[in-house]
This record gives structure tokens, sequence and C-alpha cells, in this order.
């Protein structure tokens, strides 16, 4: 163990699967900002073993991106280290990230020329679920085609559409969200939920392929053009797979926000790990993503097993 501190940025998922071919996952990580600034990722692949203890204060600022063009970005860290106050960045973060504004750039918002270059490039469309069966429409660059929906932790997904650019792929987007019904988020806390009990992967597939068909369909009948309507399965991570069968595991019993975490990682989706927890045979679903923007110390360090057991079964 060291004293050195790191502020958590989130679960990151990188490469890219060759088409049709089954894809173990890449390299996930938990990527740490030390006091120096130069980030440090920690590997949760399969078989390894996290622990840290949460330091006390809350949530700090995660600095702000500076958009060159559709693969260079900067990091900037806050100058300030400043406490978040809009979700994991300080007000001034917040006012400065160029990634706020892609929200209103097909609405006719104005951009810096990098970002502009970033949203020309090609965009999907497509349609994920997660584990309890919720479903969403949602964009991904073509850079980040595969990496998107490995970070969001999609159970099943199929693209939809490939779009000239990001204006048109988010005016397809808010169409599908009016007119099918689609939501554009479904919530960090909802994903983790689902994949206590997830349900079985048939059915989550059909329920998918369901609201595909129904984009499609409605795309097809769609006065915009420059982007055609595609039929394409996203391909899930093969370190998920422990997370998406309907084995038993439970709730991890432990806040986040403090206290001694320690535990082995069994599999791996989105930001939820299945832990392994010393002195039980149990599995626990654990929402890394809560780390983020809190400030945390590594060691060998161990979660408590629940004093009554019995009570998880």
């Amino acid at each position: 163990m060291t004293d050195t501190r790191y502020l958590v940025h989130g679960v990151f998922w990188d490469g890219e699967p060759a088409p049709g071919q089954e894809y173990d996952g890449g390299s996930p990580v938990l990527r740490l900002q030390p006091p120096s600034g130069a980030f440090r990722e920690v590997s949760l692949h399969p078989g390894a073993r996290l622990g840290f203890q949460v330091a006390s204060g809350g949530r700090f600022c995660l600095g702000h991106h500076k958009v060159h063009s559709e693969s260079r970005r900067d990091h900037v860290l806050c100058p300030a280290a400043a406490p978040a106050a809009k979700g994991k960045q300080c007000e001034r973060c917040f006012v400065l990230d160029d990634s706020r504004l892609i929200h209103d750039f097909h609405r006719g918002g104005r951009v810096p020329a990098g970002l502009r270059t970033y949203l020309m490039q090609q965009h999907w469309l497509y349609v994920a679920t997660f584990a309890g069966g919720a479903s969403k429409v949602g964009t991904a660059s073509h850079l980040r085609k595969w990496n998107r929906l490995a970070e969001q932790g999609a159970v099943v997904a199929r693209y939809v559409a490939m779009a000239q650019d990001g204006r048109v792929v988010r005016i397809l987007e808010d169409m599908v969200t009016q007119e099918a019904g689609l939501t554009q988020q479904v919530r960090s806390a909802a994903k983790e939920e689902a994949l206590v009990q997830p349900l079985p992967g048939s059915g989550l597939d059909a329920i998918n392929a369901r609201h595909a068909a129904s984009v499609r369909a409605l795309l097809a009948r769609a006065a915009v053009e420059h982007f055609s309507i595609v039929d394409e399965q996203w391909v899930r991570p093969a370190q998920a797979t422990g997370l998406c069968e309907s084995t038993a595991r439970h709730a991890y019993p432990h806040a986040l926000d403090g206290g001694r975490h320690g535990f082995g990682i069994a599999a791996l989706s989105g930001t939820n790990a299945l832990a392994r927890l010393d002195g039980t045979d149990a599995a626990f679903v654990v929402n890394l993503g809560r780390l983020a923007a809190r400030t945390i110390v590594l060691g060998d360090f161990a979660s408590d097993v629940p004093a009554v057991q019995e009570s998880l079964f």
C-alpha cells in the first residue's frame, strides 16, 4: 500500500473487435489521476484484484475536454482541483468543456472548429438493451462505434443507421425518441440493479430485435437525407458474459462513498463488476462507476463479508 491519493476518472474500455469475430473486450481499466497529473490505469480483466480505501471529502472535478479533430482531444485537468458542482465537474470546467456543446449542434448551436471536425465524421445510430430489459436509442462516432456500447454496459445492441455526420444522427435520435418512444438514457443505478437478476439472454435479444426493427421501419419513412439504414449486431465483450448470465449473485452490501474495499473481479459489464469477496463463495455486483470523481488510496484491502450471509439468499 502507498499513501498516494488518486482521483478516479472512471472505467474505460479500449480496443475494437474484428468484423464477425468474438471479442475479449480489449483492456478495461480503472483510470486514476495521481497528484502529478499523469494517469495510471488499473486493469479490470477477469482474475484481477482491486483493493482501495475511499478518502473523505466528497467528489472533485475531473476537468474538461478540448476537441481538436475526429481523433484528437486534450483532457485538461482542473487547475483548482475544485469540488464537483455539476455532476463530476466544477462550474468553470463545465462551461469550458467542448463535449457539452454536442447536444445542441443539430439545433443550430455554434461549436468550435475542432469539435465541428469531430462532429462531421460518420456516426452510428443504435438501439441498446440492458439486463432488465430497458432499452434506449443512442449515437456513437465512427471511431468509438464499439467502445461506446461497451462502456455503457449494454447486454444486446444493434446498429440501425449510419449517418453522414453528427448533426444528422442526432436528428434521427430525437425522431426515434419522439415517435417510437425510446429513451436516450438508462440510469446507471437501473443497470446495476438489473444485473443482480438479469433476464435470460434470449429474451433480451428478442426485445432488442423488436425495437431495432421498429426503428428501422420508422427511419424508412423519415424525410431526412444523408443516412443509410443498417442491420448490424454489436459484439459484446466476452468479459461481460459472467454478468449477463443468470447465475446467483447479490447487490454489493457496502456504499462506495467511504470505507475500505477489496475483491477479485470475475466479470465486467460497463462499469459493473462481478466481485468475489474473501471468505465467501457468494458473488456481488459492484458499480465501480460510483467511484468516479472520488479520491482513493490503493492497497491490500478486503471488503467486509456481511455478518449474516443467510440474509443474502
